[in-house]
């Protein structure tokens, strides 16, 4: 499909999960809908596919050719590089993570990997335990006060 365009925008319809009654406090922040339709934009999304034409709805050799490409195609597999930026992204971002909330949840749950040192990291309730690292201070704080030779003062 690269290179061809249709003649009318098209638009690309998605769910919005609503984890505002357990995700955000117990339910204290919900969410607005009077901001809806609620809008993504993408940028250099790419489309792997094959044109058809709706009325006939025939699949030509090509498309057959591209799903066989598709369904052959290991989307669930992640590189090491993709493992180590994920995990930074998780220590950077992540503050609440429903596998170390052994309060609500006192089993794992089947798609939880528990990471020990990173469980360490979260409190039962499955919400971050603050420490130094994630305290922003501000640039002020951090500076050191230059030393100036003012006027007639020696620099020992």
């Amino acid at each position: 499909m690269a290179g061809d365009f249709p003649s009318k925008p098209m638009s690309l319809y998605a769910t919005i999960w609503d984890a505002s009654n357990w995700a955000t406090s117990g339910g204290k922040y919900k969410v607005n809908y009077k901001y809806a339709p609620f809008v993504a934009e993408f940028t250099d999304l790419a489309l792997h596919g094959c044109a058809i034409d709706p009325i006939q709805e025939v699949l030509a050799s090509a498309c057959s050719q591209k799903d066989d490409q598709l369904e052959n195609n290991n989307y669930a597999s992640v590189t090491p590089k993709q493992r180590v930026a994920m995990k930074k992204f998780r220590k950077n971002y992540m503050y609440y993570s429903y596998c170390y909330d052994t309060i609500r949840y006192s089993t794992p749950l089947p798609e939880c990997v528990i990471d020990p040192v990173e469980r360490r990291q979260f409190k039962d309730t499955g919400r971050l335990n603050f420490n130094e690292r994630h305290h922003h201070h501000s640039k002020r704080s951090r500076q050191v006060p230059s030393m100036r030779n003012y006027g007639d003062q020696d620099e020992d």
